[in-house]
């Protein structure tokens, strides 16, 4: 039994984050079918971000990444090398592609491997007119034009 959630309520009340809505909307339909590569997500500041995936066997030119607006695609292809017939091949070694939703603002500063970790930098980056800001409450005055009941409208 799979219970969604209605955000039917929340668009009533909220201007603006129809993006988010449609993410956990579609987030809500997505099953996890391959968890492979294993992958962490740390946060390591207030706007910094680290994801750390286990890519064993994979080497640097294997490996595609890139940011494709509010998307990074991570990519992996391995090259199929014979250097013998395998009894046992334990070592994941097949393609993958992983897709993680990126926030607005938020842009990759680096990747790289190092015993077989990719790990890939990012940071948040809000603009200056995004961040909030202080208004001043003024002196001067607010007219508001007197309300008439239509019916008491004279024409002339």
């Amino acid at each position: 039994m799979r219970n969604e959630l209605d955000f039917a309520p929340l668009y009533r009340s909220s201007i603006g984050f129809d993006r988010v809505f449609n993410l956990l909307n579609n987030a809500q339909r997505l099953q996890a079918i391959d968890a492979w590569p294993p992958y962490d997500i740390v946060k390591t500041s207030e706007d910094d971000y680290r994801i750390q995936m286990a890519v064993a066997g994979f080497a640097e030119g294997d490996l595609d990444i890139a940011q494709e607006r509010n998307v990074l695609v991570v990519k992996g292809h391995k090259s199929e090398e014979k250097d013998g017939e395998y009894l046992h091949r334990g070592i994941a070694g097949r393609a993958f592609e992983r897709r993680f939703e990126l926030a607005d603002h938020v842009r990759v500063e680096n990747a790289s491997l190092t015993n077989g970790i990719l790990v890939i930098a990012l940071k948040r980056e809000v603009p200056e007119a995004m961040k909030p800001r202080k208004i001043a409450i003024g002196g001067g005055s607010f007219q508001q034009a007197p309300l008439q009941i239509e019916a008491e409208r004279q024409v002339a």
